[in-house]
């Protein structure tokens, strides 16, 4: 298959690597240690209950959400889930115990180089991602009248946090929420003035920016204040779902000219409307994002733990059934005129991905779908690790 590559932008600048070698129908990426099988990296899952779950998976990286949520009901009767400092900062230090009890499975990711010296060791680089800038709250304190200092930030940095997602479906004082709108009126929440001042200290702590879940003029306000690349980690186009939850072209293609990755996931209600999800659907979107964003856009995420949703998996992927733990939360957004929750859900998973050796069955589908070797390369943890190598420095 071959995938055209829009007008040359930012994210052809990449050091090392100049617009014509990303063109060329003959690149190919380095090879990465002597595993069997080409890079791959996962944009978003979950430290495991079962170790023997990241060897099975055949990941080499990971980005790992290891928040702790506190639930809050909001005035309206719907839910929001607002990630502490305190709830986030224990729950990371738990996380790092965690892969230190592990050390031939796991590699903490602290730089992106750390992603090489992982695969090279057998083992699996994790990188710490929180879901909402909530944890952020004490900071911009002045110390006798010198600049500003972020005390809760530096010590998530310290302890690994890697990635910051601005928002969590719903917005805060930095930025605006995909499912704040009313109708399509939320999509226009921007980034506020604080959330400007954390961007620019992210950018300073070499922390990668995260615009999942964040309102469409969030994103691209991101994407225009951030100097360093920035990532929807795990998401879809709106181009086949008309959901809030999903990104416009405009955002995609935002993403993609600051150097980063979109990462589609594996929530198929979110990646097509068809009544039966398939794996066409979700090659679809890979095609989708590098046709809008150009190839070095692509990415895979989960958001789900790496076996799969695990509801789904014990009702055999029966997604008529497994669809129904969805239904309160989807109808409470509806009642509240959220974009795309009119529709109501029919499935959950794409069974064939809804496993824990997904990666090896995404790469064989874009091989039988004709993608040439040198995009299955990107698409499948290339893209990842650039960006990564690129922030995390």
């Amino acid at each position: 298959m071959t995938l055209k590559v829009c007008n040359p932008t930012r994210r052809h600048i990449l050091k090392g690597l100049g617009a014509a070698t990303l063109l060329s129908p003959l690149c190919t990426l380095p090879a990465w240690g002597a595993q069997s099988h080409r890079l791959y990296v996962d944009g978003l899952s979950f430290l495991p209950n079962d170790i023997n779950d990241v060897k099975a998976s055949k990941l080499d990286a990971f980005i790992a959400d290891v928040s702790a949520i506190e639930t809050i009901e909001q005035s309206d009767g719907t839910k929001n889930y607002k990630r502490t400092y305190q709830a986030c900062i224990n729950s990371i230090k738990q996380a790092v115990n965690s892969v230190n009890a592990n050390p031939d499975v796991y590699l903490q990711g602290l730089t992106g180089t750390d992603i090489e010296k992982a695969r090279s060791q057998q083992r699996t680089a994790v990188y710490f991602q929180i879901q909402g800038a909530d944890c952020v709250e004490a900071d911009g304190i002045s110390v006798n009248g010198n600049l500003p200092i972020w005390p809760q930030l530096d010590s998530l940095h310290q302890h690994g946090l890697r990635v910051l997602q601005l928002t969590h479906h719903y917005g805060n004082r930095f930025a605006g929420g995909a499912l704040d709108n009313n109708g399509n009126q939320g999509l226009n929440k921007p980034l506020t003035d604080a959330g400007r001042e954390l961007i620019a200290e992210l950018n300073q702590r070499n922390i990668l920016i995260d615009v999942s879940h964040s309102s469409e003029q969030t994103a691209l306000d991101t994407a225009k204040a951030s100097q360093s690349p920035i990532v929807l980690s795990h998401g879809a186009a709106r181009h086949f779902v008309n959901h809030a939850r999903c990104s416009s072209d405009e955002v995609i293609r935002a993403i993609g000219d600051s150097g980063g990755v979109f990462g589609v996931f594996m929530m198929s209600f979110w990646l097509t409307n068809n009544p039966t999800p398939t794996i066409e659907d979700y090659i679809d979107q890979l095609e989708y994002i590098a046709k809008v964003g150009g190839v070095d856009c692509v990415a895979i995420a989960n958001d789900f733990p790496l076996r799969g949703q695990e509801n789904l998996i014990a009702l055999n992927n029966n997604n008529s059934e497994g669809v129904k733990e969805y239904l309160d939360w989807w109808h409470s957004l509806q009642s509240k005129n959220v974009l795309g929750f009119d529709v109501e859900p029919k499935h959950v998973v794409i069974p064939e991905f809804n496993h824990i050796d997904r990666m090896s069955r995404i790469d064989d589908a874009l091989k039988k779908a004709r993608f040439k070797s040198s995009d299955r390369d990107r698409f499948m943890g290339g893209n990842w690790q650039r960006v990564l190598k690129k922030v995390l420095v």
